[in-house]
């Protein structure tokens, strides 16, 4: 898809003109009646047959190169109106009938789009599911992934990819491990009340030590084993149903103001044992009555993810500090530890589900590998982003970045999760 695109945007480029080309096409818009529209393939601009053949054949070449991709492209004006189209994109479903017999309009969402990539000049992406008819018996929606960039301070590209077998791929596979994990759940819970009892069973009355057989203390060292095993199972299938709830999740449909004093409140009680056993210190700072726009309880797990993620890799007596920055559209969560850091070969994949930088450390923490997924499911979901930035033995600092105003998609269009590009991880 990576190469459909870069392919996709020299080919409007050749089509447009970029330019010049824009100027001599003659586009058809609602109420301009002396001009024929568009009908079929790229023909939304209509090249003046009287050029030059040189430049006509290059953009004709453009327009029919454009119209074998399987991506949809779709170009619109100052205006919001499609002055190019080819026919991926109007089989997608991305164009309407517009306002006046005859005319066209582009979809609710590649407006938007449009409108936030001149506002900001930065690409934006986003994934959403169109309906397409009805396929035995039920709705079929369509899967698409959506890039939109700037080709001049008015004209915006937008490139739209059929992601329909990808997201039913990833359906199956959300639904086999929920499957899964909801069965163990009761074998597991089986092992740890199994395991308590027989802790219970080999703990004597301490006037009673000497009188501990070889076989009491091997039973009670395999009954400490088992429980402690079994507890970190029963907490990797729990973060792999939440992982699997949020990935299959719809974004937050109203995103609610989120205090984050209270936020940051509740993490620090939620840690406030872990940080003690280690003796490391939890700060806080920035603004107070600082908001965030989404759900409360994703922002709390988000935050405690990486506070815990950070004690878990700093030493004893050490600092975690947490700090909060606002602006006018985002607000910024950093948590900074003291710990060992992250080499940069491990950074760009620290997001990943089961990926652990150190292993033998993960191991005597009981870690799962799948904290900071979680935070960057929760982070994505809320339209924001998650970075980190580390150094091999001057810690590491993640920043959880989360929208401070409510979101602009329009009521409607699809539901659509944007996609943040080029995002380095931990």
């Amino acid at each position: 898809m990576e190469w459909d695109y870069a392919v996709g945007l020299v080919l409007v480029a050749l089509a447009v003109g970029v330019g010049a080309g824009l100027a001599l096409a003659r586009v058809r818009r609602p109420g301009d009646k002396a001009q024929k529209g568009p009908q079929e393939g790229s023909a939304a601009i209509e090249p003046d047959d009287d050029r030059p053949a040189g430049k006509n054949g290059l953009k004709g070449l453009g327009r029919k190169s454009l119209d074998s991709l399987r991506v949809g492209v779709v170009v619109l004006d100052a205006d919001d109106y499609p002055v190019l189209v080819n026919p991926a994109a109007r089989a997608m479903g991305l164009l309407r009938s517009g306002g006046a017999p005859g005319t066209i309009a582009a979809h609710p969402i590649l407006r938007t789009l449009a409108g936030q990539v001149r506002r900001t000049g930065v690409r934006r992406e986003v994934e959403l599911d169109l309906p397409r008819g009805r396929a035995g018996g039920a709705q079929a929606p369509l899967g698409v992934h959506l890039r939109a960039v700037a080709l001049n301070s008015t004209h915006v590209a937008i490139e739209a990819a059929d992601v329909t077998e990808a997201h039913r791929l990833a359906r199956v596979r959300r639904d086999f491990v929920a499957n899964v994990s909801h069965e163990l759940k009761t074998p597991i819970g089986a092992l740890q009340l199994l395991s308590e009892a027989l802790l219970d069973a080999t703990q004597l009355p301490e006037a009673s030590l000497e009188a501990q057989t070889e076989d009491v203390l091997a039973a009670r060292r395999f009954a400490e084993r088992i429980h402690h095993e079994s507890a970190r199972m029963g907490r990797l299938v729990s973060e792999l149903l939440e992982l699997t709830r949020l990935q299959g999740a719809e974004p937050l449909p109203n995103p609610e103001p989120v205090p984050l004093d209270w936020v940051i409140a509740e993490v620090v009680d939620r840690t406030r044992t872990t940080a003690s056993a280690k003796s490391i210190e939890v700060t806080c700072e920035g603004p107070k009555g600082a908001m965030a726009y989404g759900s409360d309880s994703q922002i709390a797990t988000a935050v405690t993810n990486l506070v815990e993620n950070a004690i878990a890799y700093s030493g004893e007596n050490t600092k975690v500090s947490l700090t909060m920055r606002q602006s006018d559209d985002w607000i910024e969560i950093d948590v900074a530890d003291q710990g060992i850091g992250i080499s940069p070969q491990d950074v760009d994949r620290i997001f990943e589900r089961f990926y652990r930088a150190d292993q033998a450390r993960s191991r005597s923490t009981g870690g799962t590998g799948l904290g900071l997924a979680i935070v960057k499911h929760i982070a994505t979901n809320h339209g924001g982003r998650v970075d980190v930035t580390s150094a091999l033995g001057d810690g590491s600092t993640f920043t959880l970045r989360l929208p401070a105003r409510p979101p602009e998609t329009p009521s409607s269009s699809p539901t659509a999760i944007e996609i943040e590009s080029g995002v380095a991880g931990r």
